[in-house]
């Protein structure tokens, strides 16, 4: 996956997605790959594996969602958020896919082989698939590749790209020996190219911006997976995908899979009168107890890469302009007393994040957040300092209050839970934390993806590629916003991702990024604050669907099914 995805903090989380539900990685060859977590007692992945002939031919898995997807475009900026990306894997070609421990593997119902034949200058050769067609009957072809590279370079603003990361450093995509043969040649390395192309979309797509950002916002209109869309019900909020008969790999053993959008606080009711077949348990400890309690229930729990965080707007309209009150801010929020009152009755481990390119689990992780961590005292201090001076329970400055609006959506317990200690934080140094709940289904597109706040609280879901998932956060280019929604930023985390993306050797792009994290820190752009639990109730004869780690981009949709 080539983004974060986002996802809204629930009970109390994107993310992630967060987000949207939101990502940290490599590229391919083990970079970010999950420690032994078995002293932990954490999986990688727990998802009731069964082969295929232990599971049920039929059936709908019913799957519950936020929202439904603002565009079936990932690429386009409105694309982003988690529960869409969770439907484009059945529908959509991904050339790599991502494992459990955040390892990449070649999928070959799309090709047969995919090779860097060159490190100087930096070719990779893709042979697709002769088997693969889009839905509308056309062979795959390297000219998909090459219409997509060509809009997603950034070049054209026409084109609402959600990032441009990996794409802006191609330099051209050629045929080779026939259709099937792809040959990509960088102008810089890009260490990690295995991020590219995830999804893949028709070339029909990329035709022009108009097409580009409106043809896909509906229904996707091309599509080549396992599933292919049978419905979609904006009044009932329901996508139902079906078995694609044109489909030439392994058939879904499901014949649909349901898609139903359902409010978070009545997910265990929707389980329990059989509406839906899992739910994500968002951290929510009240959730959590419930599912323990109910004997068709199996509560799968692995290390997964979704973390709750605030979003900075360093905008000149939000009063967070100033990177100074960012970080004065930082250091006046105690995240191991937030992380402590959420996870602390679902697993031991409460230690907030400190990283935000690669999470706890990670054999890269550092947490770097050493400068940055809680001081009450030292915030004050700083406010003072920057002119902010107490007046009644709230700072003034110019006759103006410290008053700093938090957007969270309505319907996620967590979100609510959190902004209140948060506010109660904030308050004891003297700012006015304002929360505003807004509709969950405008949170990203409304609020979010066009800065209308100073402080949002969501999800990221992170992906194997710390680069890929998170450059076009943190990257600052005012041409291209990207997913740095609160636009903060300086030229050096653009000289040091820059540095990092060209770097091939694991190790010492592991230690470049950390360099990143560092400065992401130093100039407060978020704050990351606990790792989710990674725990989803599961309905005890789900097969091969649970908590799967980072195996969720895309999912296995052919393998998911009902034990026999």
């Amino acid at each position: 996956m080539n983004r974060r995805r986002m996802a809204a903090v629930i009970a109390p989380v994107v993310a992630l997605t967060l987000a949207l539900a939101a990502c940290s990685g490599n590229s391919g060859g083990g970079n970010n790959a999950l420690q032994d977590q078995g002293a932990q007692g954490v999986k990688t992945a727990d998802i009731n594996e069964k082969p295929l002939d232990q599971v049920k031919d039929g059936g709908d898995f019913k799957w519950p969602v936020d929202q439904l997807p603002d565009n079936w475009n990932v690429d386009q900026v409105d694309g982003t958020p988690l529960d869409g990306q969770s439907m484009f894997g059945a529908i959509f070609p991904y050339v790599f896919t991502q494992n459990a421990d955040a390892t990449v593997s070649e999928n070959p119902n799309y090709v047969t082989s995919v090779k860097l034949v060159s490190t100087d200058p930096q070719v990779v050769e893709y042979q697709l698939n002769p088997k693969a067609k889009w839905s509308n009957g056309r062979a795959f072809s390297w000219e998909d590749f090459a219409a997509q590279a060509k809009v997603l370079n950034g070049k054209d603003p026409a084109y609402e790209v959600s990032q441009t990361t990996g794409y802006q450093d191609i330099a051209k995509v050629e045929k080779g020996t026939s259709d099937l043969d792809v040959k990509v040649t960088f102008a810089k390395k890009f260490a990690e190219w295995k991020s590219l192309f995830a999804p893949l979309y028709p070339k029909e797509l990329n035709a022009d911006a108009e097409t580009f950002n409106k043809s896909f916002a509906t229904e996707p209109k091309i599509t080549a997976g396992v599933f292919k869309v049978q419905k979609i019900d904006q009044t009932a909020k329901t996508v139902v995908l079906e078995r694609d008969p044109s489909w030439w790999g392994t058939p879904a053993k499901l014949d649909t899979v349901t898609f139903k959008k359902v409010e978070r606080p009545a997910l265990a009711d929707a389980f329990a009168n059989g509406q839906i077949d899992f739910y994500n348990l968002n951290n929510d400890v009240n959730a959590f107890k419930r599912a323990q309690g109910d004997p068709n229930t199996v509560i799968r729990q692995s290390t997964y890469p979704d973390y709750t965080h605030l979003t900075f707007n360093g905008a000149s309209s939000s009063i967070l302009a100033d990177k100074d009150l960012r970080l004065a801010i930082v250091r006046g929020i105690d995240t191991v007393a937030i992380s402590k009152a959420i996870l602390g009755q679902m697993q031991k481990d409460t230690q907030p994040l400190g990283n935000h390119i690669f999470l706890k689990g990670a054999k890269q992780y550092v947490d770097n957040s050493g400068p940055y961590k809680f001081d009450a005292e030292a915030a004050k201090k700083q406010l003072d300092q920057l002119g902010w001076k107490t007046a009644g329970d709230f700072r003034a400055k110019d006759g103006k209050q410290l008053k700093v609006r938090l957007i969270i959506p309505t319907g996620t317990p967590i979100s609510q839970q959190t902004g209140q200690i948060l506010q109660s934080q904030l308050k004891a140094i003297g700012v006015n934390l304002d929360i505003q709940a807004v509709p969950s289904t405008e949170f990203f597109k409304n609020y979010v993806n066009v800065g209308n706040f100073d402080v949002t609280l969501f999800r990221w879901i992170s992906t194997a590629f710390p680069i890929a998932g998170g450059q076009g956060i943190y990257y600052n280019d005012p041409k291209n916003i990207g997913q740095n929604y609160g636009h903060v930023g300086d030229d050096k985390i653009n000289q040091l991702y820059d540095t990092a993306a060209q770097e091939l050797d694991d190790s010492k792009r592991a230690a470049d990024l950390n360099e990143v994290d560092k400065e992401i820190w130093a100039v407060g752009h978020q704050l990351p604050i606990f790792q989710s639990v990674g725990a989803f109730a599961v309905r005890k004869t789900v097969a091969n669907y649970g908590s799967p780690g980072f195996a969720n981009t895309p999912y296995d949709f052919a393998k998911i099914g009902f034990v026999k």
